[in-house]
Formats: structure tokens, C-alpha cells, sequence
């Protein structure tokens, strides 16, 4: 039965089909069935599950199966599982909901694996750099922020501009917000309660608050002015 699925899950894999593949999956019987499935191969399972459900934009239902994995991942010595589960799923999953700076410490912990890719790598600190930017002002995302601008690494990533104007407190204007909005996967473009994306959200925090280092005195409608926003907004 288990490899059945397995070979029609690729099928609907290699279409795209996420879903399906993933029901596919749910269907091996990997705790009620008579036949023992050893460690690796259920955690294997549930990671691919999880996997494919976040193609198919449902982290909700990912979360559930990362849930599953990790009572099972201290039980496998497999290093590229471990790594698959700590690392890649569970940082997708905290990403989509939205935890950037935890997603971001994920991701960078991932580009410094030697047993990854090196593209994987560096395609893991793009996504750190993206979320850092996204996640809330805090002392934890200084720190992030202070990691990346100090990795060499980074000065090759296309979204690096705003990662030094983030670190050394530089107002960020709208054209360059533009091009990193464009960078950015769908669940990231997400609007607020009060219609802005997360990432308008996050830039207008950081430039208030490079503002208030810049000027001790300055009215709300210079303040509007200089960050590009109206006045109301600053309010």
C-alpha cells in the first residue's frame, strides 16, 4: 500500500497537483497499520506531507503534520531529516505565519549547514534577509539585522541596499521599497487591518524611528513629507 502512494503522490507531484499528492501521503497507514514502518521513514513521510501542503499554500494543515514530525525527529540519527525538519519545513511553517524573526533565525541557521547545497545556502539567507526586514522593530531583530549585515555573504543578495540602510538607521524611499516588494512570495504581500502590506507596515516603523534619531523637532506633516507617507498615517 505504502509504496503504491508513494509512486502515485510523485504523479501528482510532478503535475503540481500539491493537494492531492499530499492526501495521497495522509492515506499510508503509518501508526494504525499492521505493518511497522521504522523511524526515518515515517518522519520522512510526514516531512514530504508538510512539505507539500505549503506548496499548496496551507500552512495551517502543514503545521499539523511538522507537529507530528517533531515527535519523532530525537528519535532519528539522520542528519539530512534533522535538518529537513528543523530547519526547512519548520521554517516555512513560521514564516507563512507570519513569525519573521523566528523564520529568519531558522533560515540562517540552514546557510551555514556544510551538509547543504551551497545554492541552498545562499537561497536560505535570502529568505533570512527577507524576513529579518519584514519581521517587527525589537531587540531581536536588531540582532538579526547586525548578523546579516555582518556576513560577506550578504553583499550578494539583490535586497543587501536595504539590509545596510536598515542597520545604520537610513530612511528607505519608496522606489527602493518597490524593488524589494517585487522580491517578495505571495504570502509575504499580505495586507493589514488598515489595508497596508507587512512590509509598508515594517519600513514605515523603521523610517519613524531613523526619523527620530534625525530630528528633534519636526511637525507631523514634515515628518509625512520626508517618509513619503500623509500626514494622518504618522499620527
Amino acid at each position: 500500500v505504502a509504496s503504491i502512494r508513494q509512486h502515485l503522490a510523485s504523479i501528482y507531484e510532478k503535475e503540481e497537483d500539491w493537494r492531492n499528492a499530499a492526501q495521497v501521503l495522509v492515506g499510508i497507514p503509518l501508526e494504525t497499520g499492521q505493518k511497522q514502518y521504522n523511524v526515518d521513514y515515517k518522519l520522512e513521510t510526514y516531512l514530504k506531507i508538510a512539505r507539500l501542503y505549503l506548496e499548496d499554500d496551507d500552512p495551517v494543515q502543514a503545521e499539523a503534520y511538522i507537529n507530528r514530525a517533531s515527535l519523532l525527529q530525537n528519535e532519528s540519527t539522520n542528519e539530512q531529516l534533522q535538518i529537513h525538519y528543523k530547519v526547512v519545513c519548520y521554517a516555512r511553517v513560521l514564516d507563512y505565519r507570519r513569525k519573521f524573526i523566528e523564520a529568519a533565525q531558522r533560515y540562517n541557521e540552514l546557510s551555514y549547514k556544510s551538509i547543504v547545497h551551497e545554492t541552498e545556502r545562499l537561497e536560505a539567507l535570502k529568505h533570512a534577509l527577507h524576513c529579518t526586514i519584514l519581521a517587527s522593530a525589537g531587540q531581536q531583530r536588531s540582532r538579526m539585522l547586525a548578523t546579516l549585515f555582518k556576513d560577506e555573504r550578504c553583499q550578494q543578495l539583490a535586497a543587501y541596499g536595504i539590509l545596510e540602510k536598515m542597520y545604520l538607521d537610513r530612511i528607505i524611499r519608496g522606489n527602493q521599497l518597490q524593488e524589494f516588494a517585487a522580491m517578495l512570495m505571495p504570502h509575504q504581500k499580505a495586507t493589514t487591518a488598515d489595508g497596508s502590506s507587512i512590509l509598508d507596515r515594517a519600513v514605515i516603523e523603521h523610517n519613524l524611528l531613523s526619523a527620530s534619531k534625525l530630528y528633534n523637532n519636526i511637525t507631523f506633516e514634515e515628518l509625512g513629507a520626508l517618509l513619503e507617507i500623509p500626514a494622518a498615517k504618522v499620527q
